[in-house]
This record gives structure tokens, C-alpha cells and sequence, in this order.
């Protein structure tokens, strides 16, 4: 099945606003329907291809010959339009189809990937590696491609296979097209889970999640995806980049890191290596509730530094734990119970022995700290809707509203102030424009040294939503960095965050970045402007001295 193409996922589980929470936006924030509908499929008017039969036939040859697997028909080019942010579905509601593929080509293995490079490479010919279609920061959107020839989306979805299963090792190799329930079910079926559920997993992929170094709900316990990596194979205009012979070596720079994070400006991820654990025999999920936001954030860390640590580990600040928030399903439950202070998710995965020992030690720390019990019924609610918040951002735009969200991660001394900034600067920039905001936060995933704080955004739309957004998302952007935060934790760089994370590497840091895309795709084909600044395809495949 494919994505809703101008919304999130599955379209049968897409459902309007309950009265409670539509009368909530506009009595606290004037939102009111827009009028005018979402167009529909078959009226979005989608340029031709631009694709010549020369340049066709030659993506036909690199995919074994396969008419099929170079589609130019106008549905599916629509469907590989752009990802999933706001701004992103907004265009696409009003029958914005600038940023559509000139193709997309659908290779079967590795040596399909380097042939459909070469075919670029030849003629000039942008390509953005495609696979669940989920990312939120522009970054299947190229920039600077050529405006006669477009780009090509390369949708690794044949790529869906686990290779190779080393339960001696614990390791298992993922073909990148892989959407993570399947991955999850390919491996439960021989007692092992990746244990990777960012929100996006019911269809985001493995190449997806290495590209853009994703962090799951459970990072706690599990680790962060790029944590579980031990080796990648990278398909380069140049030829084939293996990497991690071992879990650990000294042999010199890690070129696994520079392919975890790359976003596809370097290569196309064929197989990603990753370890895997045995099968939880136990999940408990329960709530916790703190005075206020720095109480529940010093528990956490006391957690994270000290232990027990918990499997799933996360605290929405008071607006989000009076709204309800953190429990998608239940949007206004907590204003009509009158709930106060802040909710904790604490959740704990593996044996019955030693998540029973990790729940007690973990009560006492946050007991100690000042929190109070709230049962299970918070947590295993969370656990059951923690995939719907993206179906209530596309009703929220439905009803008229905008809702978008923002992520960053800081040092936890400097976590009270980056979350003053970035809040100060969305209420500030929102409410000047005459919407003022609702903002909410929750610390998605936590460290031994820091933490990230997740933002939620919503208000009235505005005359022009996705300029209205733009310049609330800059002031944000200007605050994470002045206060010290990285401009992205896990939602990755693409072309939204691309001009603060030049400043946030530095100068001689971008020079190297740029010197590694020019030994990998000296012809600049790939994913042009996406992580770092680039024109597109290059006249010649090696313009330095």
C-alpha cells in the first residue's frame, strides 16, 4: 500500500476532529474552517516527464531492462512528491506539484543502484534515493537540478529483504527498502527485534532510518538506530563503499559515520548490518506525574545518569500534559479531569526478572525526586496511540489549524534554558502574526549527558500558512542555535535545516563534508542541496585542479 499522498499513511485510519478538540482551537486559538478542500487526486495537474527516450532508455537498461521499473505516469511521480511536513502537505493540498521526479525507477539489487548512477552521471541527471517517504525536512526535495532533464526518485522498495540472520552474533543485514514492520516481523519469527519505533515506523525503512542517523521511542533501552549499526554498503557514482568488518576497530576514522547521517548527498545505502536483540518477554508502560517541567526533567536524569534506566523513557512539560498530548487518543481528556503538573511515560521491555528489578529501582528514584504514581493506564495508552500523532496533524489542517513540529537536543545543564528559547521565540514570532500559538514539549529521548526536546506548534493557519510557518521555524532555528542546541536530533538536515547545520559544523568542517560529496559524486547527481549546499549536476564530473 502506498501513503496517502498529500497526508499521513494509511487514508482509511484518517478521521475528522472530535467536537471537544475542534471547540477547543477555537475558543483558545480562533481556528476556523479555511473553506476551501484539499484538491483531489485525479485534478492535480502534474507537468509531463521531461524524461527523453534516450535518457528513458537508458534507466530501462540499468534496471535489467524493465520498462516497468521506470514509471512517468503522473500518479505515481505525484506520490514521490516531496515527504511529510507541514509546509510539505500544504503544497501539496493546493496543487503545488513544483518539486515532482521527472521519473521514479525501481532497481532490484546493488548492482542495479550503481547502474542507475552511471546512467545519471551520463546525462546529467539529478537522483534522491526514496524510501518510505516520511522525511519532514525537505529532504526529498533536490535543489539546483536541471531544469530540462528534473530528477529521478529511486524507490528502493523491491530492496526488502533481510539478507542474513548471525544469531551466534546477534546481527542481521537489511536490504534499505525494508519498512520497519517487516523488518520487526522477519525478525520475530526467529525470537529477535531491532527494537527501533521512531513514530514514523509503520512506513518509514532501514536505509531510511541509517540515512538520517533516526532515534526510536525506545532509544532509552535500545539505543538510537545509528548506536545499532555495524556496517553499511554504500552505492557511489564512484563504485561500492563497504564498511564495518567488526563491532569495533581502531583502524583508523570510522567511515560508517559518514554514511549514518549522509541523507543520500553521498551515495545510496544497499545493506545496512545491525545488531539485534532477543524478543521482550515482558512490556510494561506506566505514568508519573511532577510538580513541574524541571522536576520530572531532573528525574530523568538522574535515571539516565544513574540508572536503572528504562526501556522507554520520555516527560511532556505542563501545556502538552494538559492538553493530552502525550496520549494522542485521549486530545482534551486531561482539561475535563483538571490534571496538573506534568506527565512522565516510563516504560520497561525484557524478562519478567529484570523488568520487574528495573521497575522498583526506578520508583524509588522517581519517588525520591517527587513523583507520584500514576499507574498504568497512562503508559499503555501512550504505548497504543504513539503512532497516531501524524493522522492528528492531517485533521488538524483539515479543521483549519497549523500544526507542525520542531526537535533539538542539548547538554542537560543547558536543557531549562534551550527550551525557554525555542518556545519564547515560536509564541513570539506566531503571536506577532497575529496567530497566537499553542506550544508544547515533551523530552523524547534522554542520555547520560543531555536530552532532546520535541515542540509541538499549533494556531490558526494565517493568510499564508506555509509563510506564516517558515518564519516562526527560522526564529526557532536562530534560538537553538544561540542557545546551544544541535538544529536537529533526529528528524535530520534535508534542505529546512541545511543552512543553520552549515553553521553549526563550521567552516572548515563544511570543507571537509564537501570534499568527501566530490570524491564520491564528483558530478554532484546526488540529492543536490540536501545536507549541503549544491547546484545540481555538474558539467564536469571533476572540476578542481
Amino acid at each position: 500500500m502506498d501513503m496517502l499522498w498529500n497526508g499521513w499513511g494509511d487514508p482509511a485510519r484518517a478521521t475528522p476532529l472530535p467536537d471537544t478538540v475542534s471547540g477547543l482551537l477555537r475558543d483558545l486559538l480562533g481556528v476556523a474552517p479555511r473553506g476551501a478542500a484539499a484538491l483531489p487526486l485525479e485534478e492535480i495537474g502534474v507537468p509531463t516527464s521531461p524524461l527523453d527516450a534516450t535518457v528513458r532508455r537508458a534507466l530501462e537498461r540499468a534496471v535489467g531492462d524493465r520498462p516497468d521499473r521506470v514509471r512517468t505516469d503522473a500518479e505515481t511521480r505525484l506520490r514521490h512528491t516531496r515527504g511529510k511536513s507541514t509546509p510539505d502537505l500544504l503544497r501539496m493540498r493546493a496543487g503545488d506539484t513544483a518539486d515532482t521526479p521527472a521519473a521514479v525507477v525501481l532497481p532490484d539489487d546493488h548492482d542495479q543502484v550503481l547502474a542507475v548512477l552511471a546512467a545519471c552521471v551520463r546525462h546529467r541527471l539529478a537522483l534522491v534515493p526514496f524510501g518510505g517517504g516520511t522525511s519532514v525536512v525537505g529532504g526529498l526535495a533536490p535543489e539546483g537540478g536541471s531544469a530540462t532533464v528534473g530528477f529521478v526518485a529511486l524507490d528502493l522498495r523491491h530492496m526488502n529483504r533481510l539478507l542474513d540472520l548471525d544469531e551466534v552474533s546477534r546481527t542481521a543485514t537489511l536490504q534499505p527498502g525494508l519498512r520497519a514492520p517487516e523488518a520487526e516481523a522477519l525478525l520475530a519469527e526467529r525470537g529477535y527485534t531491532l527494537g527501533h519505533f521512531p513514530q514514523s515506523y509503520e512506513w518509514a525503512t532501514i536505509g531510511g532510518f541509517a540515512a538520517t542517523r533516526s532515534s526510536g521511542q525506545a532509544s532509552a533501552g535500545y539505543g538510537r538506530f545509528d548506536e545499532m549499526v555495524l556496517g553499511l554498503t554504500l552505492a557511489t557514482p564512484e563504485g561500492t563503499l563497504d564498511t564495518g568488518r567488526a563491532p569495533r576497530s581502531a583502524a583508523g576514522p570510522d567511515l560508517r559515520q559518514l554514511v549514518l547521517g549522509s541523507e543520500g548527498a553521498f551515495g545510496v545505502i544497499t545493506s545496512v548490518t545491525v545488531r539485534v536483540r532477543p524478543l521482550p518477554r515482558v512490556r510494561r508502560y506506566e505514568g508519573w506525574r511532577f510538580a513541574s517541567f524541571d522536576a520530572g526533567a531532573a528525574a530523568l536524569r538522574r535515571l539516565a545518569q544513574d540508572g536503572p534506566r528504562p526501556t522507554v523513557l520520555r516527560l511532556s512539560d505542563e501545556t502538552e500534559t494538559l492538553i493530552g498530548l502525550a496520549q494522542p487518543d485521549a486530545i482534551g481528556a486531561s482539561l475535563r479531569r483538571q490534571d496538573a503538573g506534568c506527565l512522565a511515560v516510563v516504560g520497561f521491555e525484557g524478562t519478567e526478572e529484570d523488568t520487574a528489578h528495573r521497575r522498583e529501582g526506578a520508583a524509588v528514584v522517581l519517588r525520591a525526586c517527587g513523583g507520584t504514581f500514576a499507574g498504568e493506564e497512562p503508559g499503555e495508552r501512550w504505548a497504543h496511540g504513539r503512532y497516531s500523532a501524524p493522522y492528528l496533524r492531517d485533521s488538524l489542517l483539515d479543521a483549519g489549524a497549523l500544526a507542525e513540529t520542531l526537535e533539538t537536543a542539548t547538554y542537560w545543564s543547558r536543557v531549562p534554558a534551550l527550551y525557554t528559547a525555542v518556545r519564547d521565540a515560536l509564541t513570539g514570532t506566531l503571536t506577532e502574526a497575529g496567530t497566537p500559538p499553542l506550544v508544547m514539549c515533551h523530552i523524547s529521548h534522554v542520555y547520560e549527558n543531555g536530552a532532546s526536546l520535541y515542540f509541538t506548534v499549533v494556531s490558526a493557519q494565517g493568510e499564508d500558512a506555509v509563510a506564516h510557518w517558515t518564519r516562526a521555524k527560522h526564529a526557532a532555528n536562530e534560538a537553538i542555535l544561540a542557545a546551544g542546541g544541535t538544529i536537529t536530533h533526529h528528524h535530520g538536515v534535508g534542505t529546512d535545516h541545511r543552512d543553520w547545520y552549515v553553521r553549526e559544523a563550521g567552516p572548515l568542517g563544511v570543507r571537509a563534508l564537501d570534499a568527501v560529496k566530490r570524491s564520491l559524486d564528483p558530478a554532484g547527481v546526488l540529492s543536490p542541496g540536501v545536507l549541503l549546499p549544491g547546484n545540481g549536476p555538474r558539467t564536469s564530473a571533476h572540476p578542481h585542479p
